[in-house]
This record gives structure tokens, C-alpha cells and sequence, in this order.
């Protein structure tokens, strides 16, 4: 189903079905300030199995986490370093996504991690909204494997309407590029992908600090 967010009603009601579909195991595709992506709740390991089945996506490609607020990465990735922390503070929310050490105690199942756990928070009302009402969500672009990830409702449901619970319409995606990966698991940091901030502009706010980050992308 599809819902549109063009009046404060409407998007009270979206965000509502959304948030109860998604305590019911349901998948649920929403506006981020990158591209939309399809979420379930992050400690739901069989709606976690269905959206990656729905995606075509193997557990060799595990979830990233989307969280409504810098101080759940505390919660979530464990001795965050204080570049890391830097990279937060200025770029959340919006569009980097900080792959940590996950706190050990976590019971969640996003796939083959291996013993870490990618966070973002996004700049997007809609979806920090609902974050707030579910907790963290596991997400991935709203697409299907191997094509290009869905700016606009119409586009996800295309692709996923049939497997999805809730559509949250929120018009075009402000930003067509995914976000960038930062690995913070080590000394320096590494761009895992490169996305929406580019090295230069991550650099130029280490460097300040003595810090830099080394481009894997």
C-alpha cells in the first residue's frame, strides 16, 4: 500500500501504518535524504531473512542500521574512536555510514557481519520520525539486486510493491547517490564505498585533528 505524506494527516497516518506493520514483521519502504530503502525492524531476524530474500541479496551482504540518534551508536557499536565520533558530529544526520565493532551483547541477526555493525543516521523528518517510534532499522535501497536503488515511491513499488507491507510516499528523494562507507574498526579510517561525501570533504574535517581516512572505494 501506498502512502502519501503531502499534509500533516497523511503523514501521521503513513508513519503510524508504518511503524505498526513494522512491529508486525512487516517490510516497509521509506523516504531517506539519499535514496528510498525498504526497512524492518533490526532485532526481527525472520523479517530480516524476507527482506533480504526480497532484495536477492545473500547474507554475504549484511544490513546496515539506521538509528534516529547519534547517541544509539553508543548502544549499538562498541569503543567508537574519536574519528569516528568527529566524522558523526558533523556529517549526522546525513549521508555516511559508519561500519564499527558490534556491542557483543546485540541479539540481532543482519547477516554475515562479522562481529560489526554499519550505522547511519539519515537526514530525512519522515524517517527520523518513524525511527524514533520503532527503534533501529535494518535497511537496504529500495530495489531490486542489480538495478539502480528507486528516488521515488513509484520506483519501489515497481520493484517491491508486491512484498512490502507500506509504501511511504514522500515524493522524489533529495539525494540520488547512496551514502559513503567508513570501516572505523581500525587505527585510520577507510572508505569502504564511495557515495554522497567525497574524501575530500571527510578529510577536511579530520585533518583539523590529525586524522585522515584511506580511500578503498
Amino acid at each position: 500500500m501506498r502512502m502519501p505524506t503531502s499534509t500533516d494527516d497523511e503523514r501521521e497516518s503513513a508513519i503510524d501504518a508504518a511503524a505498526l506493520a513494522i512491529r508486525r514483521g512487516g517490510l516497509v519502504v521509506i523516504p531517506t535524504d539519499t535514496v528510498y530503502g525498504v526497512s524492518v525492524d533490526a532485532f526481527d531476524a525472520d523479517a530480516v531473512r524476507e527482506l533480504l530474500e526480497a532484495k536477492g541479496r545473500g547474507r554475504d551482504m549484511p544490513l546496515p542500521v539506521l538509528i534516529s540518534a547519534a547517541t544509539t551508536a553508543d548502544a549499538l557499536a562498541l569503543a567508537l574512536p574519536g574519528y569516528a565520533r568527529t566524522l558523526m558530529e558533523h556529517f549526522w544526520p546525513g549521508p555516511l555510514t559508519i561500519v564499527g565493532k558490534q556491542q557483543p551483547s546485540l541479539q540481532w541477526d543482519l547477516g554475515d557481519t562479522r562481529g560489526t555493525v554499519a550505522i547511519r543516521m539519515p537526514d530525512h523528518p519522515i524517517a527520523l520520525d518513524l525511527l524514533e517510534r520503532t527503534g533501529p532499522l535494518a535497511v537496504s535501497s529500495a530495489n531490486l539486486t542489480g538495478r539502480p536503488a528507486a528516488t521515488d515511491a513509484e520506483q519501489a513499488e515497481e520493484m517491491l510493491g508486491e512484498l512490502v507491507s507500506i509504501i511511504i510516499d514522500a515524493g522524489t528523494s533529495p539525494g540520488e547517490q547512496a551514502s559513503t562507507i567508513i570501516d572505523v574498526t581500525g587505527v585510520q579510517g577507510r572508505v569502504l564505498r564511495r557515495g554522497a561525501l567525497s574524501l575530500e570533504e571527510l578529510n577536511a574535517v579530520l585533518e583539523p585533528h590529525g586524522a585522515s581516512l584511506i580511500d578503498e572505494g
